[in-house]
């Protein structure tokens, strides 16, 4: 039976992102994610929290979109899936460091500090590579327009093909 690696987290960044250039041109961040919990003492009755480190790793396009669009304070949803990769320190020895590698994130603030700062552009690029459902669901961010229903290009009518939706079978 094949296992299952997967990592679910949801916090908020604790740095701002480090983002790298590998040799072969490619970019990769790394993040560091709090997620903390609470609860009561039963003992004492006093409030105690613990707060989980995390270090997330993200390669190419979403490793540029991580250095771009989170900071500090950042709040993400992240999934990916546990690695542990071997490195050599600076005295040779070899060390071990287990991180998440991403494969999905999803921010969670609702706007950036820069749109609330009112410098707003538009995020096109950062919907490059994005399904069309992704897109539908995720508004990029833009500047308010004004504009007149005249100067608005008005689509053509669709025509009656005779086809009704209440012909569709399912």
């Amino acid at each position: 039976m094949a296992g299952i690696n997967k990592v679910i987290i949801v916090g908020n960044l604790g740095a701002d992102p480090e983002v790298r250039t590998m040799p072969n041109g490619e970019a990769v961040a790394n993040i560091s994610v709090a997620t903390s919990e609470s609860w009561i003492d039963k003992n004492t009755g006093e409030k105690r929290e613990l707060t989980e480190w995390h270090r997330i790793v993200f390669y190419r396009r979403q490793a540029e979109i991580v250095g771009e669009y989170l900071r500090k304070g950042s709040k993400v949803y992240v999934e990916g899936r546990l690695r542990t990769r071997k490195w050599q320190d600076q005295n040779g020895q070899d060390r071990y460091t287990t991180e998440i590698q991403g494969d999905v994130l999803q921010m969670l603030d609702s706007r950036p500090e820069r749109y609330q700062a009112g410098q707003a552009t538009q995020v096109g690029a950062a919907q490059q590579g994005r399904n069309q459902y992704a897109q539908q669901s995720q508004p990029a961010y833009q500047t308010p327009q004004t504009q007149t229903s005249a100067s608005q290009p008005v689509p053509p009518p669709i025509p009656d093909d005779g086809f009704d939706d209440d012909q569709i079978p399912f």
